[in-house]
This record gives structure tokens, C-alpha cells and sequence, in this order.
């Protein structure tokens, strides 16, 4: 339906040119009509555009008063935090594991890595489960305002840090202040990286 419609479009402009190139007086009607026609497909031509333009899926959640994103290719899963377990002499951005389903995952809490004000658990928090092909742990989150697609345009990434964010886990800021995490760095960040140290 849409290339006819440009289709149409284009064959309009095509005559109007004709018209004009052979010194024919057309009627207002006519040019209007080829006008109108080829507004449209220029329409139909922006949209197309602007639709081929690259997005990228995230998942939106909640820390403290700030809203925060990682792109989905990067998350298992969300899971409810309920039991979890702490052990002692680690980082204290490491939470604790907690079993799911028969696998045992380390929990960070972005707000002691981060420096943010930290405001305890509640009942909503849950956990977001990173993954790439060499590392797996779960993020806590205040809670999940849901899943969508952005384009990549709107993200200023001019930013090269934040208070309490350093740049390396920064990808970028969108106009309406949500920050866009760079997960695949927190992933293969070394600091996180302390399954080696238990044995």
C-alpha cells in the first residue's frame, strides 16, 4: 500500500515536471491534485526513514528517585527477590547469591556501586539477571516499570559521567533523563568479577 502510494507520488511529480518543461499552462485543480499526491509520498518516505532508523529494546527500573536501563540482549530474566543469603569478607556492593532454580547467582546492589542513597529492601525489589557468553549475575532493582524500544538517536552519549557513575558503565542519557546503563561492561568489569576469590 505504501510504495503504491509513493508509487503515485512519484508519477505525479513526474508529470508535473513534464508539464512545466513543456511550457503547458496546467489547471489549479490538476496542480493541487499532483501537489497533494506528492506531499504524501514525501510523508510516506520520512516515516519510512525514520522507522529504518537503528532502536535497541531496554528494560526500565527504578533506583531510589532516579530511573535507570539495560538493553534486553543482556538480561536473562527478572526474578522476585525473596531468600538470598550474604556471605561475609566481600564487596559490600555484593548483596548476597540466591538459588534459582537449583542456580546459585551473585546479586550486586548498583546503589553501593554507584554511591547512591541507599533506602534498604522492600517487598517490590527484584533482581535482574545479566548474562554474556562468559559471566551471569543479577542486579537489584527497586522495582520494573516495564520493557521498550528507543532509538539510538535519542541517546545523548555525550555524557561521560555521573554523580557516583563512572563513564566505563555509562552508555547514555535520553532527553527525558533516563539513564541507559552500559551492561556489557558491568559485565566484563574485573572489580564485579569475584567468583575467582571463593573457593
Amino acid at each position: 500500500m505504501k510504495n503504491n502510494q509513493i508509487k503515485s507520488g512519484q508519477e505525479d511529480k513526474i508529470k508535473l515536471q513534464e508539464v512545466l518543461s513543456v511550457n503547458e499552462v496546467a489547471s489549479p485543480e490538476l496542480k493541487r491534485k499532483i501537489l497533494r499526491a506528492r506531499a504524501k509520498a514525501l510523508a510516506l518516505e520520512v516515516k519510512d526513514e525514520s522507522a529504518q532508523q537503528e532502536c535497541i529494546e531496554i528494560i526500565e527500573f527504578r533506583l531510589g528517585s532516579e530511573t535507570y536501563a539495560v538493553e534486553t540482549e543482556f538480561v536473562r530474566e527478572v526474578y522476585l527477590l525473596n531468600n538470598f543469603t550474604p556471605l561475609p569478607g566481600l564487596p559490600d556492593f555484593i548483596l548476597g547469591i540466591i538459588n534459582i532454580r537449583g542456580q546459585i547467582i551473585s546479586i550486586v546492589d548498583l546503589k553501593k556501586l554507584f554511591n547512591l542513597p541507599a533506602n534498604g529492601l522492600g517487598e517490590l525489589n527484584k533482581i535482574i539477571v545479566l548474562q554474556n557468553e562468559k559471566m551471569e549475575f543479577g542486579i537489584l532493582a527497586d522495582f520494573i516499570l516495564g520493557t521498550r524500544s528507543i532509538q539510538l538517536t535519542s541517546v545523548q552519549t555525550s555524557y561521560t559521567s555521573m554523580p557516583g557513575i563512572s563513564s566505563e558503565y555509562l552508555k547514555g542519557v535520553t532527553s527525558d533523563h533516563l539513564i541507559i546503563l552500559n551492561a556489557k561492561n558491568i559485565l566484563e568489569d574485573k572489580k564485579i568479577l569475584i567468583n575467582q576469590e571463593i573457593k
